[in-house]
Parts: structure tokens; sequence; C-alpha cells
């Protein structure tokens, strides 16, 4: 913290969520498709989606997975394989397990009656403590602390906190802090308003890079905005570069116009869904075509390369096209499938993998 008192401190704690709140409601963002229900399985759903994902990306996955799927019980008597070509390109595969786990769990343990506390969402799959507490406050008015990205940011703008976010001490401090706004706020506080406020307020104004000052209803009494120095906090992660990966794709697309996927395991960065098989050296890819009894006569083809970011790395994939009649795949690989093009559209891949398959599909 700057060399501030505590009573300073204190002092723009006493106003800080009742500004948000009412900033909010006259300012605010009150077009998001979820904030058209005040269901419990509409704003669960919605804040799974959010979680590391921008707002604008997830709109049409929610509206499109809403129409699906649009109650408890839908989603939780479907398999899981039928929720995730619904989830596919959205990324953080696992959320999808999760959310599928959940909602059995709530619809088949619970008698589909979702829990009223943050403590008590907090303990279902997929739900950590900033999730639980913008449930239950979207939905039951609770007054629970949130924290992400948005609100580290305007916390430690608004109180000129040093501390880093991404440290052990700097998080308790900040949930911290976040737990004060809210114990000094009037027990009139529109939670709802509060909540999606200080997402709107870091999403909007207080942003990252370039914050838009003039208009903020924090700016009389913000650290950062008297100092000048909004673009030193919060406090930074040190940045690395992340580490760069290689692999080998294969493409084979046999006489029916179909083309080959393997499923993928249910953990890992595209759990369950239909990847193409892939391999860490080109060799690996030609032996792996004449263990399958691929055709002798067939010959592959290097397609364009597609690199992809995760998260923790970045992934060059050198796809390899091999096409012949017929191609043939062993039995007793039950991963295997052959996907008529025409399907391709509906099913579960990765975002990488339709960007291979779909200039070959439109040809």
């Amino acid at each position: 913290m700057p060399q501030t008192s505590a009573n300073n401190t204190q002092q723009r704690l006493k106003t800080f969520a009742q500004t948000i709140a009412n900033w909010q409601k006259a300012a605010g963002r009150h077009h998001l498709p979820w904030q058209e229900s005040n269901s419990p399985y509409t704003i669960w759903l919605s804040e799974i989606m959010l979680q590391q994902t921008q707002v604008a990306t997830v709109i049409p996955y929610y509206q499109r997975f809403l129409a699906r799927f649009p109650t408890l019980k839908s989603l939780a008597t479907a398999d899981v394989d039928e929720i995730l070509p619904y989830w596919a390109g959205l990324g953080y595969y696992q959320r999808a397990h999760n959310l599928h786990k959940c909602a059995q769990i709530i619809y088949f343990e619970h008698a589909a009656t979702f829990p009223k506390t943050a403590q008590e969402l907090e303990q279902l799959p997929g739900i950590g403590r900033t999730t639980a507490a913008a449930i239950a406050a979207f939905a039951y008015g609770e007054r629970a602390a949130i924290m992400d990205g948005n609100v580290q940011r305007v916390l430690a703008r608004y109180l000129g906190i040093r501390e880093s976010p991404h440290k052990q001490a700097g998080k308790r401090l900040f949930w911290d802090y976040a737990e004060q706004a809210l114990k000094a706020a009037p027990n009139s506080l529109d939670m709802t308003a509060y909540t999606q406020g200080q997402m709107d307020l870091g999403a909007t104004l207080c942003r990252r890079s370039s914050p838009n000052c003039q208009p903020c209803p924090l700016q009389a009494s913000c650290y950062a905005f008297a100092h000048q120095v909004q673009d030193q906090l919060p406090t930074r992660r040190a940045r690395k570069t992340p580490p760069k990966r290689h692999c080998f794709m294969l493409v084979a697309q046999n006489a029916q116009n179909e083309f080959l996927l393997e499923k993928q395991d249910d953990v890992g960065i595209w759990a369950g869904l239909w990847a193409l098989p892939q391999f860490e050296q080109l060799d690996d890819l030609y032996q792996y075509c004449r263990q399958q009894g691929f055709s002798s006569t067939t010959k592959a083809k290097r397609l364009t390369r597609v690199n992809h970011a995760f998260s923790h790395f970045s992934l060059a994939i050198e796809p390899w096209y091999v096409t012949g009649a017929p191609l043939t795949v062993k039995e007793n690989d039950a991963r295997l499938q052959w996907f008529c093009a025409k399907n391709l559209q509906d099913a579960a891949l990765p975002a990488p993998i339709r960007q291979i398959l779909t200039p070959l599909i439109n040809v």
C-alpha cells in the first residue's frame, strides 16, 4: 500500500460499493443476454462460460448453448458427448465436463434446486470462490465479495495497492479489501448492481491500457488518478515467453469423403473432443498410416501450418494430408472414427482442427 493512513483507506472504502452500484444502474451494461433472467441456471451457465473468457466471445456460445439446453434437466440428462459440440471453440474444455457433473449433482442429488449460498455453491465441480459469490449475489442477493482481473485493477488503482495480486500475500490483501468494502457498505446495497458494476467498471472504463478516467465515478478519490500511475497498477506479473511446441497431424480423407478423427481423453487441453491424430515426428505419422492399413498408394501433402496459442504455451501444427481409396482403420482402436464431411460442422472440434479441415470440407 502507499504511504497513506489506515483511516484514509477506510474512509475511501465507505463509499466504494455504493458509488459503483449507483454508477452501474446509470451507466453500466444492462443488455447482456444473461441479464434477462434471474434464474440461477442461466446465471451459473454464464458465469462458467465467462471464466477466463471475454464477454464478446461468450455471447454467441451462451445463446446457442441455452437454445439446445434450456433447462437444468435438459443438461443433466444429456450425455457429455452431446454437450461438447456446443462448447467446441470456447476453450478450457474441462469447464464443460465440470458443468455437466455439476448439473447432474444439482438435478439428481439436490432435487434440481441450486444451493443458495456462496459457501454451498463453492463445493460443486468447477465453481470457485468468485464464481460462487457471483451466482449467489445475482440469483439471491447474497453479500459476497468477488475477485477477478477487473476487480483487482479497480481496487489496486483506487486504493494504491502495489502488492502483486499474483502472489499469495497480495491475493489475501485484495480479498481483505474486497470484504472490507462490503462491510462498509449500507445494508440497502443492491448486490446485483454492485457485483455487475465492478466488472463493468474494469471492462469499460478502468481498462488495463488506456483507462478512461474522466467519467469514472471513483475518480475524485482514486489514488492512481491523483498520482498518474494508472499504468503501474496493479503490479503486473513478470512476463515470460510461453514455451513453443510443435507437432504433426494426420489429415486422412477416404473415398467416401470422410475424415479420420481421434477421440481425446477426458482430461487435457482438448478434453473429450475430436481431433486429428497427432505425432511428434513425421516418421511416426507415416508409420501410423502403415499400421492402420492405409493404402500403400496414398501420398502425403503438407498443408499450411497452423499456430495456436494456449494459456501456457503455443502450438505449431504441421498438418499432412493423406487421401486415397480405400482407407481403412483397424477395428480394435475404438477412439478412431470416420466423420462424413457434412457432419463435421456439428462435431466437437477444437478451433485449430476446424481451421485445418474447413478448407478441405468446402472444396
